[in-house]
């Protein structure tokens, strides 16, 4: 189906001239011409009336004569001649310099705190036998690797000065390139320099005037000895901007849930699941041209990424379920119940006071652009959304974990930015340290009636302290109890550990999202901000038992991560996720009716013929239980599920083709040949009013996705 992508492609193609094959081969010509020209070797250098070098001594000496006409001047030439013979003859200069110190050629590689890891002389590969097992003082800073070469004279007849240079560059590379760790033994070598480095532009001139026996400026425990000089650096990590490594990144996922036999295991039960992180983290790849890890890839966020206009709640209930049976898209064979939750919103006015505790992460690793910076961008939003009687703490860890901002009113904004601003990313990431401050400050700030929440900002990489999902599930669970929630906001990519940040969020009964442009910022803080703070129910869990008179085999479209237990089912002491005010869960089953060709798993030979009981005007029964915020005990919301199709409205569609597009991320393995392209037009055609162009966008990243999948 055409759209305006496809209208102003024509437009293009319209306008293009056609190829000229005749203008190309002039042209080609024409280059090759020039480029002839420019080979060969350039005309000898100009002649110049500077006079050689043994006419130079030559004249010196004469001229060293006709001063020497006092006995003092005798006294100070002796003295000039005895210090040359110390600083340019190689026995002088063995004097000088102690006999554990750098030979010549010599590569010595630090940990970050000092220690020497290994010295090598260039060229030599990572690994190899030491040259000494002393080490003259403590050369370069952490992480460094420096390299200290013997100055030698240049001929100057064999090497004018633009081939001097032209020399001095070549061995500049040459050095450059081994300290690439390219073998397999530095890759392998445990205590390598961790952080990316970046050579330091040390030319001649930067150390012209640095004397002999003292430290350079930018590095402090470098002393020179006589005699020697740096040719190559590597500039310490604070000085330059440290790539994160891709594959440092991890992400909270299972394997795709598979086709199960109604017959077998007629029940499916499960914990609802309102984040949207793995939506950005998708978005965030594509727009970098790539496609997503696959483990990345969580459908239900992708799905509940979307507003959607279910019908809201009328009785007593918070929130309403609406079931409807509609056609598969990719399979003809099948059927798909959709389940749709709306959350009441109440009014603004009507909330509590609100306590907020922001535990940002200032860890070196927080220091790109799309992390701090943007993180301080986003907050600035969310204050303009707060009340005057609202109250807001800052608590920053990196290294040490450390209250910023005193518990302070919303009506004083500029206190509140002015610490914002003053926040700067270094040191390693003690997440456990800062946890445990946030929820000391929040419990300080709570009062009766009121909502208090932490709100943790992080790229994920806890490396300091509890690091492990697991523990921190259970440091967080602890404290949930209080009535202090957790949410997680995620920032930037290249260390992003999506595991923890899901662990946290889960077990602190909060939300988690992930936030790489102002765009979503607004959505998350602004657009969205009373559901992510202000719970409607806790420990939402659904149960879905299948008629195995009517369904054959059944799957659940993602929540892998949030599967449960039959029996976790009726268990109030079973964590499960919460529902926000105005939140909507969306919950997608492909179902295979009884007798229908797309039944994949055939009968079995020894298998027991049950006996099918029910009513076959029913698929299955649903079931749902919650807890009102504050109470112990559960409520159950239960309804049959019907057999006929019902007409498939907008919302529906497109939240099925938002499932598509993420079970082919994933791989489609039950999608057969439906492809992006079915997607795509499946998605358009259900777009429907889309006030702040969400669903636009994620049709552009279909095509994108499409287009890096060929």
């Amino acid at each position: 189906m055409a759209d305006e992508f496809d209208d102003l492609k024509q437009a293009f193609d319209a306008v293009t001239p056609e190829p000229d094959p005749l203008k190309k081969r002039e042209d080609i010509a024409w280059a090759e011409e020039i480029f002839a020209r420019s080979q060969g070797s350039r005309s000898a250098a100009r002649p110049t009336p500077q006079k050689g070098r043994m006419v130079r001594l030559l004249d010196g000496v004469k001229h060293m004569f006709g001063a020497l006409t006092t006995r003092g001047g005798l006294t100070a030439t002796t003295a000039i001649v005895a210090l040359a013979a110390i600083f340019v003859t190689p026995e002088g200069r063995s004097l000088l310099v102690p006999e554990d110190a750098f030979a010549p050629g010599t590569i010595v590689v630090t940990e970050r705190d000092g220690v020497v890891v290994e010295e090598r002389t260039v060229g030599a590969p990572f690994g190899t036998p030491p040259l000494r097992e002393k080490v003259f003082g403590q050369r370069g800073g952490p992480g460094e690797i420096v390299v200290i070469e013997q100055d030698g004279p240049v001929d100057e007849r064999a090497a004018p000065p633009m081939a001097a240079r032209e020399a001095r560059q070549d061995r500049d590379q040459a050095v450059t390139s081994d300290l690439a760790l390219s073998d397999d033994a530095a890759r392998n070598a445990p205590a390598v320099a961790t952080e990316p480095m970046m050579e330091a532009e040390m030319g001649e001139d930067r150390f012209a005037a640095q004397e002999p026996g003292r430290a350079l400026p930018d590095l402090p425990q470098l002393v020179i000895p006589e005699g020697l000089s740096i040719r190559h650096s590597i500039a310490p990590p604070s000085d330059v901007v440290v790539t994160p490594e891709s594959d440092t990144e991890a992400y909270a996922s299972a394997a795709e849930n598979t086709l199960k036999v109604a017959t077998e295991e007629p029940v499916s039960t499960f914990s609802i699941d309102v984040d949207t992180a793995s939506y950005g983290v998708v978005r965030s790849s594509l727009t970098a041209g790539v496609l997503p890890p696959r483990q990345a890839v969580r459908v239900e966020e992708m799905v509940n990424y979307f507003p959607y206009a279910y019908p809201g709640p009328e009785g007593t209930h918070p929130f309403e379920p609406t079931i409807s049976v509609v056609p598969t898209p990719w399979n003809d064979g099948t059927r798909l119940v959709h389940i749709g939750i709306q959350g009441e919103m109440p009014s603004v006015e009507d909330r509590p006071p609100l306590n907020l505790v922001f535990l940002i992460d200032t860890s070196g690793s927080m220091q790109d652009a799309n992390k701090l910076p943007l993180l301080k961008q986003s907050f600035r939003l969310m204050l303009n959304e707060l009340r005057p009687e609202d109250e807001v703490s800052i608590v920053t860890y990196a290294g040490s974990a450390g209250q910023v901002l005193e518990p302070t009113r919303a009506a004083e904004r500029s206190v509140i930015l002015d610490a914002l601003d003053r926040l700067e990313a270094g040191g390693s990431t003690a997440g456990q340290a800062g946890l445990q401050q946030a929820y000391q400050v929040a419990e300080g700030m709570a009062a009766g009636g009121e909502v208090t929440r932490v709100i943790l900002a992080t790229d994920g990489d806890f490396n300091v302290g509890l690091s492990d999902p697991e523990a921190l599930k259970d440091f967080i669970a602890d404290k949930r109890e209080s009535g202090t929630y957790l949410s997680v906001l995620g920032f930037g990519r290249g260390n992003l550990d999506d595991a923890t940040m899901q662990a946290l969020a889960q077990n602190g009964n909060g939300q988690a999202a992930y936030i790489d442009t102002l765009s979503e910022a607004r959505k998350v803080l602004v657009d969205q901000l009373t559901g992510a703070l202000f719970p409607i129910a806790n420990d939402v869990k659904i149960q879905v038992e299948f008629n195995p008179a009517a369904i054959a085999e059944y799957r659940l479209i993602g929540y892998e991560t949030r599967a449960l237990a039959r029996e976790d089912f009726n268990n109030d002491r079973v964590d499960a996720g919460d529902i926000g005010a105005g939140h909507r869960v969306t919950a997608i089953y492909e179902v295979t009716p009884v007798g229908s060709d797309a039944i994949r798993n055939g009968p079995l030979r020894y298998g027991d013929q049950p006996v099918l009981a029910g009513d076959v005007g029913e698929l299955g029964y649903f079931k749902l239980r919650y807890k009102r915020p504050g109470e112990a005990t559960s409520v159950l919301i239960e309804e049959a599920i019907p057999v006929a199709e019902t007409a498939a409205s907008e919302d529906v569609r497109f939240s099925v083709a938002m499932a598509g597009f993420g079970e082919l991320l994933r791989g489609g393995t039950y999608l057969g040949a439906w492809g992006w392209s079915n997607a795509i037009a499946l998605a358009s055609d259900a777009r429907g009013e889309d006030r702040f162009g969400y669903r636009a966008e994620a049709i552009t990243l279909m095509r994108l996705a499409e287009a890096l999948d060929r």
